[in-house]
């Protein structure tokens, strides 16, 4: 698990079949002491967050295709929770 911040959604007309419903975020990942660590990630999230939001994301891709429910699925990363 790791800390990001939203920093933009994706829009798709064509995606894999197991991200249908399925909101795609862009997720910018933290360092332990608040600092941008790489480049920005796509994540699925299903908890309705917004752009600067900060959120707990997971890389477990096997969770992320039982969440799917595809084991074919090409997602990895998704949204596991919002920090207040």
């Amino acid at each position: 698990m790791q800390l990001g911040r939203v920093v933009g959604h994706a829009v798709s007309t064509v995606k894999h079949a197991s991200l249908q419903g399925w909101r795609l975020l862009l997720v910018q990942l933290l360092t332990a002491d608040g600092k941008e660590d790489g480049e920005p990630i796509l994540a699925i999230d299903n908890l309705g967050a917004g752009v600067q939001n900060l959120v707990i994301v997971s890389n477990d891709g096997a969770g992320a295709r039982q969440l799917v429910k595809a084991k074919d699925s090409p997602v990895r990363w998704m949204v596991l929770g919002m920090c207040d």
